[in-house]
C-alpha cells in the first residue's frame, strides 16, 4: 500500500496522548515474600495514586489495589522517594502518601497506623527476623533547622516506638538485615552525591532494636557503594565502582571484584531500593549489568568467577529478585513496555505476568532505536539513542527531510535506554526524528564518563546534545532548519542553556528546568542542596561562575521559541525558575509559553496533566515551524488547575 505524503509533524497518529496513559502504568519496587510477588502501579487517572499488586505463583492469580482505596503507597525522603513498603509475616508494612507515615495491613486485612510522627517521613524498610521492629531511614523535617535531619532508625511494630540507631551523617541509604540479626547500610554527606562517595557500615542488632559494635567498613575517597547485601550464608556483598565500573564485591575479598569487567552493574541512587542483583544460592548470582549502554541479564558462579549471559530478547532489567531458583525482574525492549518477568534458572524458561490488558501499539508503528556514537567537544565521544519518524500510512513530502527532536535526559547523573516509551514513539509516528542523548555525565559507560560531567555540566552536556543534532544532519537523516530540543529537570536546564548560548536549535521545551543556578543553589531540597559544587562549583565560592552559566542572565542572547511546563508544587525545582525565564522572555517579545499545573510536583503523574502537556507542546510546535497537527481524538483543554499562557504570538 503506497504511503500518503503529508508533512512531517502533521501525521494522524494511532498513538494518542490517552494511550500515553497506559504506557505509564509501569511496575516498580517489586518485592518476594513466601508464594507471592509484590509491585507498586501508579493510577494516573487517580492523580497519580500508587497501588500495591499482589502475584500469587501457584495459582498464577492477579490481586490488585490490595491496600485500602484510601491510601496511596509513596515516600517523600529525598522528594524521589522509592523502596515505600515491606512485607513481612505479620503484613505489609508501607508509607503512606497522604501524611508519610508507617501503616500496616495485618493478615487479616486490618490496617492501622505504626507512626504518628507528622514531622517525619519515612523509607527503605526492612524488618528483623523477630518482626517485632523495622529498621528504615528516617527524614525529619523541623521548622527550627534549615534542612532536614536524615537518620537510620527502628521502630518498634507495636508502639510506634523509635530507637535512632545512626546519625551524624547527611545522608543514609540501603539498610539489610541477615539472620544473624546483623545490619549493614551506606552513608555519605555533602557535598557527596551517592554516586561520588558513600561509607559502608556493619552493627548488630540487640533485642531492644538498638545498636552494638558498630563499625564503617569501607570509607574509601571517592568510592560510590551500591546496593549492600547479604548472602543466604550471612557474608557481606556490595557493588563499587573502585575500579572505574560499578562492579560487585564480597567484603571478604576487596582486592578483586567477583567479575572484573567495562560495565555497571551498580546504578545512581536517585531513589530508595534500586537492585541489580540477588542471591540464587550461596554459590549463584543472578544479576543485570549495563555494556555500552545496554542492559543484560546474568548469573555469576562466585566459586568460578564465571558469568552467563542469559538470552531474554530484553535490552532492559530493573529489580533483580529471585526465589526458589527463579530470577524474577521488570524488563523491557524497544518493543514491551517495561513489564514482570520470571526466569526460571533450571528449565532455563523465560515468562512474563500479564499485570493487565495495557494498549500495545502495533510492531508496524514502532520507531526502534539505533545506537549512536559520535564525536564531540573535547576530543571526545559520545552516546545516543536514534529514533526515526515511523507511520505506515505516512511519509514526508518530495525533499523534505524530518524535523529532529533532541532529548536531554534528567539527573544529569542518569542515562536513557532502548525501552518501548511512548513518550518517544508519540513524536516519531508523527513524522519527528528523536535522538535521546546520554551525554558525558551519564550512567552505563564508567565513572570516568560519569565524571566527565563535573565542573562542566552546562557545558559538556549541551555540547553533546548539539554535537548528537550536527551528526544526524551530516548524515542526511535530519532537518537542519528544524531542530528542536527538549528536556525535563536538569535536561531542562540543558535546553535552556543549549538555547541561550549556542543557535543550532529553533526551538525547544523545558519541562520543570532550571534557569537560575544561583537560586537552585539556595532554594533546593537537601539531596541536591549541593549537588551544584560537583557539577559548577563550591557556592558560594564559585558564585561568578553559577550566573556566567544561568540562562536567566544572558537572555539577550536567546533568540528562538520556547515552551515552559511546571508543577506549583515542586519542591525540586521551584517554581520560581520557569517563572523568571517566562517573563524575561515575554519582555524580549519572542515567542514564549508558559503551562503550570497546579497539583503536579516534580515529575507528572496525573492523567490530564500527561495528556495536556504533550497535546499543548504539538501544537507550539506546529506554530513554530508551520505545520497543523492532526486533530487528536480527546482535546484536553485548559481546567481547573491548568493554565497554559502564550506570549507574542499570532
Amino acid at each position: 500500500m503506497s504511503k500518503i505524503k503529508q508533512t512531517y509533524g502533521s501525521w494522524p497518529s494511532s498513538i494518542q496522548a490517552k494511550q500515553l496513559i497506559s504506557g505509564q502504568i509501569n511496575p516498580s519496587q517489586l518485592q518476594a515474600h513466601g508464594d507471592s510477588i509484590y509491585w507498586l502501579e501508579p493510577r494516573p487517572e487517580q492523580k497519580g495514586r500508587s497501588v500495591l499488586v499482589r502475584y500469587t505463583r501457584h495459582s498464577a492469580k492477579i490481586e490488585k489495589d490490595i491496600l485500602p482505596s484510601d491510601k496511596s503507597v509513596r515516600s517523600r525522603v529525598h522528594e524521589y522517594g522509592g523502596s515505600s513498603f515491606k512485607v513481612c509475616d505479620r503484613g505489609i508494612i508501607f508509607v503512606n502518601q497522604a501524611n508519610q507515615q508507617l501503616y500496616i495491613m495485618m493478615n487479616d486485612g486490618t490496617c492501622r497506623s505504626i507512626t504518628k510522627l507528622n514531622d517525619c517521613r519515612f523509607v527503605d524498610i526492612q524488618t528483623t527476623s523477630n518482626n517485632l521492629f523495622l529498621v528504615c531511614v528516617c527524614e525529619q523535617h523541623l521548622e527550627t533547622e534549615k534542612e532536614p535531619i536524615n537518620t537510620l532508625v527502628s521502630i518498634n511494630i507495636d508502639t510506634g516506638k523509635l530507637n535512632t540507631l545512626a546519625q551524624g551523617e547527611d545522608f543514609y541509604a540501603s539498610p539489610a538485615i541477615n539472620h544473624d540479626q546483623q545490619l549493614c547500610w551506606i552513608s555519605w554527606s555533602h557535598p557527596d552525591m551517592p554516586w561520588d562517595n558513600t561509607r559502608l557500615w556493619i552493627a548488630d542488632i540487640s533485642e531492644d532494636g538498638t545498636l552494638n559494635n558498630t563499625q564503617c567498613l569501607r570509607d574509601t575517597p571517592n568510592e560510590s557503594i551500591f546496593q549492600p547485601l547479604w548472602s543466604p550464608d550471612g557474608d557481606l556483598y556490595f557493588v563499587s565502582d573502585i575500579n572505574g565500573w560499578w562492579n560487585i564485591y564480597n567484603i571478604n575479598n576487596t582486592r578483586s571484584p567477583i567479575i572484573d569487567m567495562p560495565a555497571e552493574f551498580g546504578l545512581p541512587q536517585w531513589i530508595f531500593g534500586m537492585s541489580t542483583y540477588d542471591f540464587i544460592d550461596n554459590n549463584t548470582i543472578s544479576c543485570s549489568y549495563i555494556e555500552n549502554g545496554l542492559g543484560k541479564l546474568a548469573t555469576i558462579n562466585i566459586a568460578n568467577k564465571t558469568l552467563s549471559t542469559i538470552d531474554t530478547k530484553l535490552d532492559s532489567f530493573d529489580q533483580i529478585k529471585t526465589t526458589d531458583n527463579t530470577i524474577w525482574f521488570v524488563g523491557s525492549n524497544t518493543e514491551k513496555f517495561p513489564a514482570i518477568y520470571s526466569y526460571d534458572c533450571i528449565n532455563r524458561e523465560l515468562s512474563a505476568i500479564d499485570t493487565e490488558d495495557r494498549w500495545q501499539p502495533e510492531s508496524i508503528t514502532i520507531s526502534h532505536a539505533e545506537a549512536i556514537h559520535f564525536d564531540t567537544s573535547d576530543s571526545q565521544q559520545a552516546h545516543a539513542f536514534f529514533y526515526p519518524p515511523v507511520n505506515p500510512g505516512y511519509s514526508g513530502t518530495d525533499k523534505e527531510l524530518p524535523p529532529l527532536i533532541v532529548i536531554s535526559h534528567g539527573g544529569p547523573t542518569a542515562f536513557s535506554d532502548n525501552s518501548l516509551s511512548l513518550k518517544i514513539q508519540f513524536w516519531t509516528s508523527r513524522g519527528f526524528a528523536v535522538c535521546d542523548v546520554n551525554y558525558r555525565g551519564s550512567t552505563g559507560y564508567g565513572r570516568p564518563y560519569r565524571d566527565a560531567l563535573k565542573g562542566r555540566w552546562g557545558i559538556a552536556d549541551v555540547d553533546d546534545c548539539i554535537f548528537a543534532a550536527r551528526y544526524l544532519v551530516t548524515q542526511n537523516k535530519v532537518a537542519k532548519d528544524k531542530l528542536i530540543i527538549r528536556g525535563s529537570s536538569a535536561g531542562g536546564y540543558s535546553v535552556l542553556c543549549a538555547l541561550t548560548y549556542h543557535n543550532d536549535f529553533k526551538a525547544g521545551a523545558s519541562y520543570y528546568g532550571i534557569s537560575d543556578l544561583s537560586v537552585l543553589a539556595e532554594d533546593t531540597h537537601k539531596f541536591e542542596a549541593r549537588y551544584l559544587d560537583r557539577l559548577v562549583g563550591p557556592w558560594p565560592e564559585a558564585k561568578q561562575i553559577y550566573t556566567d552559566r544561568s540562562p536567566i542572565n544572558a537572555v539577550d542572547q536567546l533568540n528562538c521559541p520556547v515552551i515552559f511546563f511546571q508543577g506549583l508544587q515542586d519542591k525540586v525545582v521551584p517554581p520560581n525558575q520557569a517563572e523568571n525565564m517566562v517573563e524575561a522572555l515575554k519582555q524580549k517579545g519572542l515567542p514564549v509559553a508558559h503551562v503550570t499545573y497546579a497539583e503536579e510536583q516534580h515529575g507528572f503523574r496525573q492523567a490530564e496533566t500527561i495528556k495536556h502537556s504533550l497535546q499543548t507542546e504539538l501544537e507550539f510546535y506546529g506554530k513554530v515551524f508551520g505545520f497543523t497537527p492532526a486533530e487528536p481524538e480527546e482535546k484536553v483543554s485548559d481546567t481547573e488547575g491548568i493554565s497554559s499562557k502564550f506570549y507574542n504570538q499570532d
